[in-house]
């Protein structure tokens, strides 16, 4: 008969029989030493099977000894949850974990883009400046009249001596204007011996404001022909009427003096015309007239242009 152990072992059947005589089921006592060994600190058999596992070849031969070092896993119920550590030294991928080298890349993070700067507002232009008023006056050859009814003559001459040099005496000018001892009635007979002297060179007409009531549009007319004639080396001949009040300088302020006279230049910025006069009353051979005043003496009669 066999004697039971005290400790519960069969050394029959080889395992632990509890005290009450109740056998011990092999997977039971299986389930037991494990847990006996893992609560004893030791390599848990799941944990050595698997090490011999990765030390064998396809053949099951094995490839080199199991690392020596400790292999921390973690085993949750029996089971392994996690190995730390290759268990087998240079087994290929299984590599066993180095420092990770982390570089630290300095990224600087590029401030926002500016917006560029607006541009400086360009200076505008400088308004061009108004062109300077023309102030101008022809070159002539003066000569007084030499009888008191050759002012028609004397101031026909004037005026072609601004185009040409071939000026003829005042004798001749009073033949070809038909000048009496009465003067030369029209400005029509002052505009045919220009014409006549010039040959083509230049070209007269006649303004003739006999019937006519001085307004601005005439005034303007006078100023536009006064520019553009003497612009064009043209002197011009006036016939007037000088009565008393209006009158140009040195004339006999009591007497009204039928008269002809040249103009031989402008001044823009005055608005005023330059008169040479044939007759130099109180001496005076050269002066200047406002347009206005220029436009009111020639008003009963008319001028060459």
């Amino acid at each position: 008969m066999a004697v039971q152990s005290r400790s519960g072992y069969d050394p029959e059947i080889g395992h632990r029989t509890p005290v009450g005589g109740n056998r011990i089921s092999p997977d039971v006592e299986r389930r037991d030493v494990q847990n006996q060994d893992n609560a004893g600190g030791r390599t848990p058999k799941a944990v050595r099977n698997l090490a011999d596992k990765f030390g064998m070849n396809a053949g099951g031969s094995r490839l080199r000894q199991v690392s020596t070092k400790v292999l921390p896993v973690v085993v949750a119920g029996g089971a392994i949850a996690m190995v730390g550590q290759p268990l087998v030294a240079g087994a290929g991928a299984e590599h066993e974990p180095t420092t990770a080298q982390v570089q630290t890349v300095d990224h600087q993070v590029p401030a926002p883009a500016q917006p560029p700067a607006p541009l400086a507002p360009q200076a505008a232009p400088a308004p061009e400046a108004p062109p300077k008023p023309v102030s101008k006056s022809l070159d002539v050859d003066y000569q007084a009249q030499k009888t008191s009814y050759w002012c028609g003559p004397a101031a026909t001459r004037i005026a072609l001596s601004a185009k040409t040099d071939a000026v003829p005496e005042q004798s001749t000018l009073a033949s070809v204007l038909g000048t009496t001892s009465n003067g030369t009635d029209t400005i029509h007979q002052v505009v045919n011996g220009l014409n006549e002297q010039l040959a083509g060179a230049a070209h007269y007409e006649a303004r003739d404001w006999s019937d006519k009531e001085l307004t601005p549009e005439l005034k303007d007319q006078l100023w536009s022909d006064v520019v553009r004639d003497i612009n064009e080396g043209k002197g011009m001949v006036a016939n007037i009427v000088a009565a008393p009040g209006n009158q140009p300088p040195g004339y006999p302020s009591s007497q009204t003096i039928y008269h002809y006279v040249a103009i031989t230049g402008y001044d823009e910025a005055n608005k005023t015309v330059h008169v040479t006069d044939p007759a130099r009353f109180g001496g005076i051979q050269d002066y200047w007239l406002s347009l206005d005043q220029m436009a009111s003496l020639i008003a009963p009669k008319g001028y060459a242009a």
